[in-house]
């Protein structure tokens, strides 16, 4: 007699539980190949089920291959099915003290205000377009993104930023994390150097190496990355520059600098990407047009709505030369197909329908108002002190000119986070007595205590 115990009130079936405990035994070899099974009649008995519960059992397992009937015989286990697990090795992993979320002040940048999402206008536009939307949607769309997103964004750039684009050139991603993994793979034969501004943040680095490329650091100053820096003697696959509102730095590259860039890359028959980070917050003076307008066969621009929507947004985009689209449409096709259709529909609607720019208009005032209490608490606070970057964008840098360094973990020691410049940089110690201060996702009152917070920490650098 075969028995083992069910349990009525588990979310599985009693048949699941039946195939399940059959399967174990079979592969542990407690019931051996070419055994005769109890008939079903015989098991429901045993188990106290009923005999359409075993028969449920028995089919999936004679379907998956565990057992085989013989007509007027019976029921038998298949051969060649024992099977020792190797025991799985959990590794130790090294514990980690997390302040509580609570009492640690974060100045972490390019964080936006998530509670000041527009949850409701995106429901709407969201909703509405599962209910009205052609049933196309819902099937395989292009590698490059669904047209009425691209036509959206070539309209929105070519007003606000000055982007030359029609439609057909731009390639939706999801997110600008995988545009530039994209690219680096579509431009750059393994092992080609590319020319990155230095500091930029470990993941800018880490995705350009990962798809092949070796990286040679460019000097960046509070003007943004300098020109006059580049190779002369061998041709970069491309340059890379946050121009709008250089990250970590916070620099708005001037004009001259940009054209610099362009006669730089069409001298060297090269591309310059750009990552127009932070272009939509321009606090002071009015936005620099986008590099691409300089140049469109040299220049691939590349956006996100992750920083100023939501980081769960993954839609980003590329607006690419044209001799480039086809291959780009190739390989986006490999990568993932197509982003997520629905998603980039509801977008669309939402940037046609003037929301997405009421939206720009709301944060913008926002931001403003948290950057004037960061500033003036900086001002009032340390005395000696340089505040770079903040006339655009969601953080700001302060360089500290009363001390050489700065230490991380007195600043944790007093509950604030904040990074380092240094620790973005690629040639070490230029920039130790810099700190990023990312301020969009914090509140007026949290800002002002994040400072104090730092006063003391940097007290106690000092002492120690």
């Amino acid at each position: 007699m075969l028995w083992f115990a069910l349990a009525r009130n588990e979310e599985q079936t009693l048949a699941v539980q039946i195939e399940e405990e059959l399967r174990k035994r079979i592969l542990a070899s407690q019931l051996r190949e070419n055994e005769k099974l109890p008939s079903s009649r015989e098991l429901a008995h045993s188990l106290g089920v009923s005999r359409n519960t075993v028969n449920e059992a028995y089919e999936q397992l004679l379907m998956e291959g565990y057992i085989y009937r013989i007509p007027r015989s019976g029921t038998y286990v298949s051969k060649g099915l024992a099977f020792k697990k190797e025991r799985r090795q959990i590794p130790q992993f090294e514990k980690q003290i997390h302040q509580s979320e609570e009492t640690m002040i974060d100045f972490k940048a390019s964080q936006p205000a998530l509670d000041y999402f527009p949850r409701q206008a995106w429901a709407n536009t969201y909703k509405q377009v599962c209910l009205t939307a052609d049933e196309t949607v819902f099937g395989y769309q292009s590698a490059l993104g669904h047209v009425q997103l691209r036509e959206a964004i070539a309209n929105y750039l070519g007003r606000l930023r000055g982007v030359e684009a029609l439609p057909d050139q731009i390639v939706i991603t999801t997110g600008a994390t995988q545009a530039l993994s994209f690219l680096t793979k579509l431009l750059q034969p393994v092992g080609e150097k590319v020319c990155v501004e230095d500091p930029v943040t470990e993941e800018m680095r880490s995705i350009f190496t990962e798809a092949g490329a070796q990286i040679e650091p460019i000097q960046t100053d509070e003007y943004g990355i300098k020109p006059v820096q580049l190779p002369k003697n061998h041709k970069p696959r491309f340059v890379f520059t946050i121009p709008s509102h250089q990250f970590p730095l916070g620099a708005i590259l001037p004009v001259k600098r940009r054209i610099e860039l362009v006669e730089y890359a069409r001298k060297m028959k090269t591309y310059i990407i750009e990552d127009d980070y932070d272009s939509e917050f321009i606090y002071e003076g009015t936005p620099v047009q986008a590099m691409q307008s300089l140049d469109t066969e040299h220049v691939i621009y590349l956006g996100t709505f992750s920083k100023i929507l939501s980081p769960s947004l993954r839609i980003g985009y590329m607006v690419l030369p044209f001799h480039l689209v086809e291959s780009a449409r190739r390989q986006k096709w490999f990568t993932d197909r197509h982003t997520s259709s629905l998603e980039q529909v509801a977008l669309a609607t939402f940037i046609q329908e003037g929301l997405f720019e009421k939206h720009i208009r709301r944060m913008k005032k926002l931001y403003a108002k948290r950057r004037k209490v960061l500033v003036e608490a900086i001002n009032a606070t340390f005395p000696q002190c340089d505040i770079l970057g903040q006339a655009a964008g969601m953080h700001l840098v302060v360089r500290f000119n009363d001390r050489k360094r700065i230490q991380a973990d007195k600043l944790v020691k007093h509950q604030v986070n904040a990074i380092i410049v240094d620790d973005f940089s690629i040639k070490k110690g230029h920039h130790l007595n810099e700190l990023v201060l990312g301020y969009g996702h914090l509140h007026e009152e949290d800002i002002q205590e994040g400072i104090k917070r730092l006063k003391k920490a940097l007290t106690l650098c000092n002492t120690e």
